[in-house]
Order: C-alpha cells, then sequence, then structure tokens
C-alpha cells in the first residue's frame, strides 16, 4: 500500500501545486512554487525531474497572465516576461539544489535545503525584478543603492520586500516539511538486505582511499 501510494506522490504534489496557483487562495506572495521545484528535484523520477515541474510551472503561469491580463494588467510586455524568464531561472537552481539530495535524506536536511533554496529564489527574483523593472518604478535606479532598496524596502504604496521575503521562507519551509513528511510518511520501509547491502557499500568506500586501486 505504501509503495503505491510513494509511486503516485509526485503526481498528487503536482495537483496540489497547480491548486494553490488560483488566484488569491493564498496569501500574497505564500507560494508553494519554491517547494515544489526543490521536492521534485528529490523525489520525482530522474526523467521528469525536470521538464515535468517546469512544464506544470509554465503551464499555471500562462493561466494567471491570461487571467490578469483579463483584468487590465499589462503582463506580456518585453520586460515583465524577461522577468518571468529569471523566475524559470530561479526554478531550474531549485531543482539542481534538490538533485543533490536522495529521498533517504535526513528530515532536517531536506526541510534545511527547501528553506536554502528559497532564499536564493528571493535573491534571484527580486535582482531580476530590480533590473528589468517591468513596472518602471522610479526607486529602482541601476546602482547599488537601488538594488538594496529592491531586497529590502520595495516600492512605495506596496507591502515591503522583506514581508515579500517573510512570506517566500515560511511558506518554502512549511511545504517542504509537509511535502518531506509525506514522502516519509509513504516511503516503503527499507528491507534487512537492502540495509546490509547499504553497509557494505559504506564499508568498501571507506576502506578503498582516492588514488589507491584495489589490487
Amino acid at each position: 500500500m505504501k509503495e503505491k501510494l510513494n509511486r503516485w506522490l509526485p503526481w498528487v504534489f503536482v495537483v496540489l501545486f497547480a491548486v494553490s496557483r488560483i488566484p488569491n487562495l493564498l496569501p500574497s506572495n505564500f507560494s508553494m512554487a519554491y517547494a515544489f521545484a526543490f521536492c521534485a528535484g528529490v523525489y520525482f523520477p530522474r526523467k521528469n525531474s525536470w521538464w515535468l515541474p517546469l512544464a506544470v510551472l509554465v503551464a499555471t503561469d500562462i493561466s494567471l497572465n491570461v487571467y490578469y491580463a483579463s483584468h487590465g494588467i499589462e503582463v506580456w510586455d518585453s520586460a515583465n516576461l524577461a522577468n518571468l524568464a529569471f523566475n524559470y531561472a530561479a526554478y531550474a537552481v531549485l531543482i539542481l539544489i534538490g538533485r543533490r539530495f536522495k529521498p533517504q535524506s535526513s528530515f532536517a536536511s531536506l526541510l534545511g535545503g527547501g528553506i536554502f533554496g528559497a532564499i536564493l529564489f528571493y535573491l534571484i527574483t527580486n535582482t531580476a525584478s530590480w533590473f528589468f523593472n517591468p513596472f518602471q518604478n522610479p526607486e529602482y535606479t541601476k546602482t547599488l543603492s537601488g538594488w538594496l532598496l529592491a531586497l529590502t524596502k520595495g516600492v512605495g504604496g506596496y507591502p515591503s520586500t522583506w514581508e515579500f521575503f517573510r512570506n517566500t521562507l515560511l511558506s518554502g519551509g512549511i511545504f517542504t516539511a509537509l511535502f518531506v513528511a509525506a514522502a516519509k510518511l509513504t516511503a516503503p520501509a527499507e528491507s534487512p538486505a537492502d540495509k546490509k547491502a547499504g553497509e557494505r557499500d559504506e564499508e568498501a568506500e571507506t576502506e578503498e582511499k582516492p588514488g589507491e586501486t584495489s589490487a
């Protein structure tokens, strides 16, 4: 039973993420995207770990852009699309970080990886917003102070960028924890033979030092 649940878990992640992107369903800047991209790298089969999460992100972003355009918001201009492209670069980084972990990694290390990925996403995407400035904010001057302003305060009349950072950390941590907990609870138990095989592999690695060859 657990094996079947674990096999279907990536698709459950996909559905939950797609639903989470319905406008106004979650608080502002409180997103499942960071945890979704990171956990896709950890748990999705190798052949699906890249194209599937990125395809879902593209499909949902297009749907969101159509929705916002229908409400009079300009989202198809070149600056905004260039800014969006950096979002995908950040998602790719999160998937790559996830690929560095194993599903058997500890809960704490996976949670730390998800939070670290969320911090990188914040830095990359806010730097892109400052550089491309799709909404032509006069505060975002192409200077060091303008970049620091984009990472900290943001522009007047909107919540500060620090609030975005707070929500990024919270949502990245909470949803990563939920995904990891679901994966570990549905993971099939490791057989004694598998455990012994792993122990033998570790012993072999420690016996052979770098640069030495066995006779």
